[in-house]
Parts: C-alpha cells; structure tokens; sequence
C-alpha cells in the first residue's frame, strides 16, 4: 500500500506493505537483552484443579503470566514519569499520537580517558540532515548482532553525552530512540544528565516527549529519512513495552 504525505513542504511516497521493525522480540528466559539487574523475563503456565493453561500439557487453550521489568527486559519506550514524582506523567498518558517523520543517524562512541564510551554532540551536528524530524533514531556502531541478547549489567555501556541531549530538545526533536540500555551513564549517582537534559525537567519539562531504549537497527537499513510508527501498550506506568516500525520515505521529484 503506496501512501503520500506532504511533509516540510515536499511530497513523500512510503510503502505500509513494507514495515521495518526495530523492536527486539521478548522471550522466555535470558535470551533477551538485559540491564540494571532485572530479572529474566517468566513466561508462566497458569492451572487451576482440571484446568491447565498449556496446549502442550493437555488444555485445551494457553494461558500464561508474563513477568516482565519494562526498563531492563528489552526495547520499551520511557516517559517524563521517568524522572518525575508526578503520578500522571504515564506513557499511556503522555504519547496520544504515534506517528512521526523520524532520521535514522549512525555513530560511533568515543573512547574518554576514564574508559567510558560517549556519544558526543559533534557527532550528531554533521550527521543530522533533517533539521524538521521529530524523532531521531541513533544506531551505534559497531552494530552486531551481540546487541539481541547483551547482558548489560556491570558493563558500563556506551551512553549520550549530556550536551547532545539537550540540543536535540532545543531542535524540537520530540522523540529519542536509541540502541543502548540508557541515554546516561550506567552509574551515574542518579544525575541523568541526558535524562534531564532531553526532557527540560528544571526548566518547562517537555511531557510529551520520549525516549526509546535497547531498540535494534539492522545494518539492512539505511541512514535516512523514515515514518515512525511508535507502538506501546496501555500502560499507566512511566515505561512500556514497545515495537517501533520505520518506514521507508521517498521524496516524489
């Protein structure tokens, strides 16, 4: 399905038919991404006397719980509510809209003399093209496959410098989707720095903005311009599961 949109003043074609999923599944176990210690995700078969909840057991339907840490199981979308007390500032109640003009940028984290790994403003100054975006989606590189299951913790990876962050905020940039368990550093003594910065939380906090984590890029995609599909669940938590999906954007000449 071959859809036109009319964005800055140009005409753009993009197939729906042809959806780019930059989400990673959630499986039972640790066979997925992981950060901050959480717990591997449960996948649990509910009974009850006769009943079993398991077609593979003898019931007649599958029935599970899913136990599931949003923030440190795989790809989730986080809101203000992150990093506020505000019992209001929900995902479900702060992104009402789900589609944007996104740029996919490719970078590569610089080496700091204390062995950090930093995403430095420069980098997104001469890679940005598309001063209109409302997301930005960052692929680190080296980009391997490594990065579906990754087990983070006490890794101390890569991370956004602050800097970066806030001039995002100050080109509107609505939304951050990014590769890495977090925009800040692993431990930082609770400054989220880039957290902060992205969001304006001392000045006017931006609500209705988000920031997207542990998502994967695959190297098929290009760098470019793309319409962003951003899918959570009804959650009335600061986090939610998500699958963003791309779309390729053509511009009509």
């Amino acid at each position: 399905m071959i859809v036109q949109l009319s964005i800055n003043g140009k005409k753009y074609n993009t197939n729906l038919s042809n959806p780019l999923d930059i989400s990673l599944p959630v499986r039972e176990g640790n066979n997925n991404p992981n950060c901050y210690r959480a717990d591997h995700v449960k996948f649990e078969t509910i009974s009850s006397g006769s009943f079993i909840g398991s077609v593979k057991e003898g019931g007649n339907v599958n029935y599970q719980k899913l136990t599931i840490t949003p923030h440190g199981n795989g790809t989730h979308t986080e809101c203000y509510g992150h990093i506020s007390a505000d019992e209001e500032a929900t995902i479900n109640q702060t992104l009402t809209s789900f589609h944007f003009v996104a740029e996919v940028i490719s970078v590569s984290p610089e080496k700091l003399s204390n062995g950090d790994a930093l995403i430095p403003l420069t980098q997104l100054k001469q890679k940005l093209k598309y001063r209109f975006a409302g997301a930005i989606i960052l692929r680190t590189l080296p980009n391997t496959d490594s990065k579906r299951t990754q087990q983070y913790s006490g890794t101390n990876p890569p991370y956004l410098e602050p800097a970066a962050a806030e001039y995002l905020a100050t080109k509107n940039v609505m939304h951050l989707l990014i590769d890495l368990p977090s925009v800040d550093r692993e431990v930082d003594e609770g400054r989220l720095l880039a957290h902060r910065a992205f969001w304006k939380s001392l000045i006017e906090p931006r609500n209705h903005c988000t920031i997207t984590e542990l998502i994967f890029v695959n190297n098929s995609i290009e760098d470019g311009l793309y319409l962003l599909n951003l899918q959570i669940m009804s959650l009335d938590l600061d986090a939610s599961p998500s699958k963003p999906v791309l779309y390729k954007l053509e511009e009509v000449l």
